[in-house]
């Protein structure tokens, strides 16, 4: 449907009208209106979400599942988005992963080991020491 050129005229008139300046009221009414919005947590809250996302830090070796999958250890689903680490056979959650023992605990594992199967820390041969009987006693007389 075509426009006349005098309707152009009109509506090009109305649309190059200087727009009226709200009064001193209306403003402080508008100010008050943004503030209690703000206040009410309005707005795009999905995108509050995705700057809550990044702001949180992740655990060391862990990241964001980029699609989501199965995790090998306990064959449960995670899903896009969920915080995931690696695992024995790939990626899975945080507490299937087997814990990393600190250096301490490993030297404490070895040495328990070493004690249970029967060597001694010196390299020495075992004790010649009887029971009941002093050391001077069971070494060989010169």
């Amino acid at each position: 449907m075509g426009q006349t050129p005098a309707q152009k005229a009109a509506q090009a008139a109305r649309g190059q009208q200087p727009k009226k300046r709200p009064g001193k009221a209306q403003r402080e009414a508008i100010k008050r209106a943004q503030a209690a919005k703000k206040k009410a947590g309005g707005g795009k809250p999905a995108a509050k979400k995705a700057v809550a996302k990044k702001t949180v830090p992740l655990p060391r070796g862990s990241v964001r599942a980029a699609y989501p999958g199965t995790c090998p250890a306990c064959f449960k689903d995670y899903a896009n988005g969920e915080v995931i680490t690696k695992v024995t056979d790939g990626w899975g959650h945080p507490g299937c992963a087997p814990r990393q023992m600190s250096a301490a605990e490993r030297e404490f594992a070895r040495n328990k080991a070493r004690i249970e199967s029967g060597e001694t820390f010196r390299g020495q041969k075992p004790s010649d020491w009887r029971r009941g009987a002093s050391p001077s006693s069971t070494r060989p007389a010169r």
